[in-house]
């Protein structure tokens, strides 16, 4: 399978990419690297897609196992180089799952199943960085 985007400059320091889906997002630099910031960071971006990826996973095994959770969300934490080019070498990736009734045995099966089995995403990034991950239960 092949994915192709096409991404337009849009002037100055702006850029427009397509996805797939159909929908359209706006990447732009900050003030100190002459752009904007009118839009999302491109390295920040990919830590958005670490987390869209194995979030995907995870949600649709809540789904499949019936899990019941009240909230969900990963904090993505990265580290980058000091030299250029600047790369992120360390990432940690924390799952928090929020509820009265959670399952943590399946819960962290599910995390375990994106992290080392489905996650594209998680198995680019460490073709270039150490990668952790965690897994902290909310009781409400």
């Amino acid at each position: 399978m092949t994915n192709h985007i096409t991404t337009k400059w849009m002037g100055n320091m702006a850029f427009e990419s397509n996805n797939p889906s159909g929908h359209e997002l706006l990447m732009d630099a900050g003030a100190e690297d002459g752009g904007e910031g009118k839009g999302l960071r491109p390295k920040a971006l990919m830590l958005s897609a670490l987390a869209g990826c194995s979030g995907l996973d995870v949600a649709s095994l809540i789904k499949k196992m019936k899990l019941q959770v009240a909230k969900f969300h990963i904090e993505t934490i990265a580290e980058l180089t000091e030299e250029h080019p600047k790369y992120y070498h360390e990432v940690k990736v924390e799952y928090h799952f929020y509820g009265t009734d959670l399952d943590e045995k399946k819960l962290q099966r599910a995390v375990d199943l994106s992290v080392e089995k489905y996650c594209g995403v998680m198995e680019m990034f460490r073709k270039f960085a150490t990668v952790s991950t965690q897994t902290i239960f909310h009781k409400r």
